[in-house]
This record gives structure tokens, C-alpha cells and sequence, in this order.
């Protein structure tokens, strides 16, 4: 049985095969073998034995969000035969005897099977599940561990192993004691001024005169011996005291005069110094996101922000609070907001513990800081578990900014776009009088000046080019007054040509001066140039 290779122009509803995978069934494992790009599916041979590069396939798996191992389909280019297996109750008990044999791997694998008879054919299905116990390896040696990226299996880097390390001690690391150490290593400017934010409504059965042993005690800041957590010093600590135990820790804020890096006049027009714990860091960043959303703001005694019914600004200081909560402070990857003219980055150190779109709707949380998750919501700064992932997306809702969230193992980062929050400094080009939108690109041109950008455009070409190709030019110029670029495929949607006519009118466009592309390939981009 013989299938072609397609371009995607389907999904099945499969869920997220993480934890759970549904019993796939013979016709939904048919479709994906006519859409094999999946990175939870993985097709091998095995016609009597188990390939030598399953265990690869198995690693990746086990690393990653799990998947299928298909046995008994066999690839030439772009055609799928399914072979099938021979003995294939043998070839089934090898290959869970392998996974369960920790003289292969270095831990057990847990795995589900199908068996499927597809044209007298027998091919096996094997769901490999996500480990809870990363780095998951073969052959006695890390080298041996590998990662799911796209559909294929890719040896992981040293960084990549380092951080699934860390991620064991994930929820664990920052709750632990640190030997020798004393409420007197801690900032007591910092910590009055969180309890400033606690005691506003507090939550905690304490009041507001107890001594200071008694607040650290029940937020888990010291311990029962009297000795700091690593939650306590990183969040209140002394600036030297937090650098002899956690060298590593950095929070920074950088705020860059353009859309990118590129457009912008300098490298940064504001970077927040070296501050010594969490606390003093997250005063200063929100009060620098009060300011980037033009909120009108105003400071309490304690020089606290009072944030007042203004919901966009809560769920931007919600988000820089989860990157708090959610940030490797054991990792050298530095945790870091950036504040462009048209959206923040929150770019944090460490990955979610599962994938972004599993925690919305639902009451889950797993903060990598228990305690500082703790100490952000006593003090009515970060919403109770499973709520933040919602308040995020609300984000839209309330500026018309899209909000993207991106994790890798040992990176995250969640964009907030502005919207209609973008201010004066977010305009591109006083000769435009073109501004930018929320997901970065041009608000759309007056009817007036795109005339105009037009008519030019066809005298400059009527040499140039031919009246079709000049009519077809005006339809991506259009486009581009409205949006930040154009690929190849989105051109010949709109023109309603094929790809290689539409590449080679962008590449006249770029050649003549109207256009600029970046990249190589299918993968090229084309921006407007300045025509006016």
C-alpha cells in the first residue's frame, strides 16, 4: 500500500497525545501516514527486528511531549509503504523488554501498544510517554539523549542536557534550605516594603505588627530552624549575600527605542541596574511597565504602585510576575523583559513543565518557586492556581494586542503586543505618518496616501514592467501598506498564481528598489521600502 507524502491540508482532532494519548485508531493512523510531519510520530521498517535507531526515536520521545513509534512502514522519498512485520508478538516483546531493560536506558519507559492489520499487514504501534525523570538516555552515556524537533530526532546539546538536570529539582531547588544562613542576610528596606503590598488585604493569618521571625516563618522565607530558603534570599536577600549562594541570578529590563533592534536609533534608551533580590527588581519593572502602557499611575508612601481599576495594566504585571515565578534563577540563562515600541517580550530561563495551551481553562499549576508564586499572591500581585494562563489571553480582549507564548527547554517567552496602547514614540517614519499596529505591522495607509503610493509606483514601473505585472504589483504593495511582509505563498494567495510567478514579480519588485527580502528560499520575506 502506497501513499504520497501531502502538505498538510488537514488536522485531526488527536488532542495532545502527552500523557494521555487517545487509542489512535487503523484510519487515523492511515491519515498521518498521508501527513507524516509530525513530531509525535515517528515511522521505522523493523520487517523481523527492531531498527538500530529506535532507541534514538524512544530518547526524543521519552524527552519531549511523547509520541508514536510505528513499526512495519517503510519511506522511499516521498511514498509510505506499509510493509508490515514479521513475528510480530516476538518483535513486540523485545521491544518492551528494551525499554524496560535499564542496562538500555537509564530509567523505565512507559508505553502503550496497538497492533493494527491494515491489507493483510501487520504493523505495531508503540506511544512512548513523556518521562518524569529527564534526561532519558541509552547506552550508559548522556551523549546518548536525544530531543523531538519537527519530525525528526536530533541529538541534544550540552545546554539542552544541563536544563532537563535542573528541571528535576523543578519546584524543589528554591524550597530548600541554605546551611548557615540567617534572617540578618536579608534586605529589611525589601522586605518592609513587601509587607507593605501583604498587609494592604492581607491573606495571611498574621497581623500586621508581627515580628519579623513570624512573617518569614509562615511564607516559607526562613525555615523552622531559622535558616533561609533559597526562596527567601533570592527574593529579600542582601545583594552580596545573593551573589555568594545564587551567582547566577539576574532580572533585567531593557527598553529599546523601535519596533527591533535594527530600527532603533541606539541599542537601548533605558536599562534597569543591577538590582540585589526579586523584590527590588519587580518594583522597578512594573513601575517601568506603568509607564511604557501609559497608564496614569500614582506612587502610596511607600513609593508603591497603587494600581486602581485598570485591568490591561494587571495582566501585564501578572505576566511579569509569572516570569518571576516561573524563572531557572539556577540557570545562566538571563531572565529579561524587553520593551519594544510595539509589545514587551517577557524572555525567561526555563521551559513550562507542559505545554501553554494545556494550563488555559483549566485549575493547573506547577510554579518551578512554589514559595515566591506564594509570596506574589499573598501580596495580590498573582492570581490563585490556573487563573494567570486565562488572565493572559484577556490580554486582547482589552487592547486589541495579540498575546504569544513560545517554550523551548530551556527558554520561554510570552509576548504581549500593544495594541491600542502603542503611544507616539511607536510611529515609524514622519514621513509615512504610518504607525505600528499591534502584531508589529503598518496601520493601515490613508485612502489618499495609497493612491498616491500607487500612482507613483506605476509611473516609475510603466518601463519597467508590464501592465499585468504592474496590476499584480499593486495588489502586494496594498498588502504592504497594511501589513509588515509578505512571503511568496501569502503573494500568490492573493494574486491567485502559482508560487514560481509570484517569487519571480516579489524578486522584480526587489530588483527595481520597491521591495526588500531577507532570507533564502521558500523561506525569503519581502518588506515595503519608504515610497514616499
Amino acid at each position: 500500500m502506497h501513499m504520497s507524502k501531502k502538505s498538510r491540508n488537514f488536522a485531526p482532532d488527536f488532542g495532545c497525545i502527552t500523557q494521555k494519548p487517545l487509542n489512535m485508531t487503523q484510519e487515523e493512523l492511515i491519515a498521518r501516514l498521508q501527513d507524516i510531519e509530525w513530531d509525535d510520530f515517528e515511522v521505522k521498517t523493523a520487517k523481523s527486528e527492531l531498527p538500530k535507531n529506535v532507541a534514538e526515536s524512544v530518547s526524543a520521545f521519552a524527552n519531549t511531549q511523547g509520541g508514536w513509534i510505528v513499526l512495519g512502514v517503510r519511506q522511499e522519498g516521498k511514498h509510505f509503504e506499509i510493509q508490515g512485520v514479521d513475528n510480530a508478538e516476538k518483535l513486540e516483546q523485545d521491544f518492551i523488554s528494551s525499554l524496560r531493560n535499564q542496562s538500555k536506558y537509564n530509567t523505565l519507559i512507559a508505553s502503550k501498544q496497538k497492533k493494527y492489520n491494515i491489507d493483510g499487514n501487520t504493523v505495531l504501534a508503540f506511544y512512548i510517554y513523556a518521562s518524569d525523570l529527564k534526561p532519558v538516555y541509552f547506552g550508559g552515556t548522556l551523549h546518548n539523549t536525544f530531543i523531538r524537533k519537527g519530525s525528526g530526532d536530533q541529538r541534544a546539546s550540552e545546554a539542552e542536557i544541563s536544563a532537563m538536570l535542573r528541571d528535576q529539582q523543578y519546584g524543589i531547588k528554591s524550597e530548600q534550605s541554605i546551611p548557615e544562613t540567617s534572617i540578618d542576610m536579608l534586605s529589611m528596606e525589601s522586605l518592609n516594603s513587601y509587607r507593605s503590598y501583604v498587609f494592604k488585604q492581607p491573606i495571611v493569618p498574621l497581623s500586621a505588627d508581627c515580628s519579623q521571625e513570624e512573617f518569614c516563618r509562615a511564607l516559607n522565607i526562613t525555615d523552622k530552624n531559622g535558616l533561609l530558603t533559597y526562596s527567601g534570599l533570592l527574593m529579600f536577600g542582601k545583594q552580596l549575600d545573593v551573589r555568594d549562594y545564587v551567582p547566577t541570578f539576574c532580572l533585567d529590563h531593557i527598553e529599546i527605542p523601535g519596533r527591533t533592534l535594527e530600527e532603533a536609533d541606539t541599542r537601548y534608551d533605558y536599562r534597569m541596574p543591577e538590582q540585589a533580590n526579586i523584590w527590588d527588581s519587580f518594583v522597578i519593572m512594573q513601575r517601568r511597565l506603568a509607564i511604557a502602557i501609559q497608564r496614569p499611575f500614582a506612587l502610596d508612601a511607600q513609593g508603591l504602585i497603587e494600581v486602581g481599576d485598570n485591568r490591561y495594566f494587571e495582566v501585564a504585571r501578572e505576566a511579569l510576575a509569572n516570569m518571576v515565578m516561573h524563572a531557572d534563577y539556577f540557570s545562566s540563562f538571563r531572565s529579561c523583559v524587553h520593551l519594544f515600541t510595539n509589545r514587551i517580550e517577557f524572555v525567561n530561563a526555563g521551559g513550562l513543565p507542559i505545554p501553554a495551551e494545556q494550563m488555559v481553562g483549566q485549575f493547573y499549576t506547577n510554579p518551578r518557586n512554589p514559595s515566591i508564586a506564594k509570596m506574589f499572591r499573598v501580596a495580590h500581585i498573582a492570581e490563585n492556581a490556573g487563573f494567570g494562563m486565562n488572565k493572559l489571553r484577556s490580554w486582547e480582549q482589552l487592547t486589541g494586542g495579540k498575546a504569544e507564548l513560545t517554550s523551548q527547554r530551556y527558554c520561554t517567552t510570552l509576548t504581549l503586543y500593544l495594541g491600542s496602547l502603542v503611544g507616539d514614540k511607536a510611529k515609524t517614519g514622519h514621513e509615512t505618518g504610518q504607525e505600528t499596529g499591534h502584531d508589529g505591522s503598518k496601520l493601515a495607509a490613508s485612502h489618499d496616501q495609497k493612491q498616491n503610493i500607487l500612482d507613483k509606483m506605476s509611473d516609475i514601473m510603466s518601463d519597467k514592467l508590464s501592465k499585468k505585472e504592474i496590476e499584480r504589483m499593486k495588489v502586494i504593495i496594498s498588502y504592504l501598506l497594511e501589513h509588515d511582509i509578505i512571503t511568496t505563498s501569502k503573494a500568490a494567495e492573493l494574486l491567485q498564481v502559482g508560487d514560481k510567478t509570484a517569487q519571480r514579480l516579489l524578486s522584480k519588485g526587489e530588483a527595481v528598489g520597491f521591495l526588500d527580502g531577507k532570507g533564502e528560499n521558500k523561506g525569503k520575506q519581502y518588506n515595503l521600502k519608504d515610497l514616499m
